[in-house]
């Protein structure tokens, strides 16, 4: 057994507070081969997940704690939809479907979101990221896209 808890949510959140990338995950799922991915995401304000799709998969966050945003895109970028998920409002998480376009920003410090996709695990290719945003190694430029995305 697995359990959930506080003090588990904590030692994550600790450790994506630690990461320099402001985010770090705890698998349920024992091996990246798995059929089906399950996992915590702890998620820090400034963590920056680039826009993506998974074109062979369905993936649905479940938001334990904290909040954050999350964008819906078309082919060219631009925002199609936007939801704000927290469960002090009652708005606790999605599903996305395949070939979507989509990214999150975390509001909050201690944002934890439960992850869970197919397996096994693949490196995305080149073309499901998307090449109108900034590359995770750009910094500057993530930081600037993150803040223009909170004002849409």
């Amino acid at each position: 057994m697995k359990l959930i808890s506080d003090e588990l949510l904590d030692s994550v959140t600790r450790e994506a507070q630690e990461n320099p990338r402001l985010r770090m995950n705890y698998n349920f799922h024992t091996s990246l081969d798995a059929p089906i991915h399950r996992l915590l995401n702890a998620l820090e304000p400034g963590t920056y997940l680039p826009p993506h799709r998974h074109a062979d998969k369905e993936e649905t966050y479940l938001v334990l704690r904290g909040s954050l945003l999350a964008f819906f895109y078309d082919d060219l970028g631009n925002v199609t939809e936007k939801v704000n998920l927290n469960p002090s409002a009652g708005v606790y998480g999605l599903e996305i479907p395949s070939g979507t376009w989509h990214s999150i920003i975390a509001l909050e410090s201690g944002t934890v979101i439960f992850e869970i996709k197919s397996g096994p695990y693949q490196p995305l290719p080149l073309e499901d990221i998307a090449s109108w945003a900034p590359a995770p190694s750009d910094l500057e430029g993530a930081a600037i896209y993150m803040k223009r995305m909170l004002e849409v």
